[in-house]
């Protein structure tokens, strides 16, 4: 358990920082054109992006890549991108926070969880197991309010 305690934070930052996604494309709906609101998303991503690069080079951190990592990283962008656009359009169509953020990310996370199992030959255990179990009753039930 210790071993998970290094990038432990990073979960929790990461999942602070896309309930702050969220809110933001929420309080942006319908204030901004969804096209614009993705635009500005997509820019601040190059942006900060560009930044990480530089200063990642001035710190004399050699960059590599190779195609299939380049071919994977755009997929990324792309996934982003669209998950962002479909925030937009539901939330522009009044489409609850409390429902929509909840369900997608818990429906993410079986999904790559799943994935980790099938294509990384991930263990599956009886606590994977019962975690899916809650997972998928917590969609079911913040679904069905």
């Amino acid at each position: 358990m210790s071993q998970n305690l290094g990038w432990i934070i990073y979960v929790f930052t990461g999942a602070l920082l896309l309930s702050g996604a969220d809110v933001f494309v929420k309080l942006a709906s319908g204030k901004v054109s969804n096209s614009l609101g993705v635009l500005v998303y997509g820019s601040c991503t190059f942006t900060l992006g560009w930044i990480w690069v530089l200063w990642q080079k001035l710190h004399g951190v050699t960059l590599h890549s190779q195609t299939s990592g380049l071919l994977a990283s755009i997929a990324v962008g792309v996934c982003f991108a669209l998950v962002t656009v479909v925030l937009y359009v539901l939330f522009e169509a009044g489409a609850p926070i409390s429902l929509v953020s909840p369900s997608m990310r818990l429906g993410g996370l079986l999904g790559a969880s799943i994935i980790g199992l099938v294509l990384w030959h991930e263990p599956l255990t009886l606590r994977y197991i019962i975690g899916v179990v809650f997972a998928s009753g917590g969609i079911y039930l913040i679904v069905t309010r």
